[in-house]
């Protein structure tokens, strides 16, 4: 887990919203193509779901990871 990715699933559960790698990027500060390569890392964790071609939404498992109920740890190795 990096920065960005804490940073990515925030701004999806802070706007309760499906979004897109470039949405996400006009309001966070990595560019739309490193922001597509970590959505589908978090994707393959359980943490966001891909609910159309390039649109995410944080799934229940993110919002766990957000709270600390889910250690990054054990995304590792999943």
């Amino acid at each position: 887990m990096t920065q960005a990715d804490d940073r990515i699933l925030e701004t999806l559960a802070d706007s309760n919203l499906i979004l897109s790698p470039r949405v996400l990027s006009v309001n966070t500060d990595y560019s739309r193509h490193y922001l597509s390569t970590r959505l589908g890392r978090l994707h393959e964790a359980g943490l966001v779901d891909r609910v159309d071609e390039g649109l995410y939404e944080i799934t229940g498992r993110g919002q766990a990871y957000l709270v600390g109920r889910v250690d990054a740890d054990d995304l590792e190795s999943r």
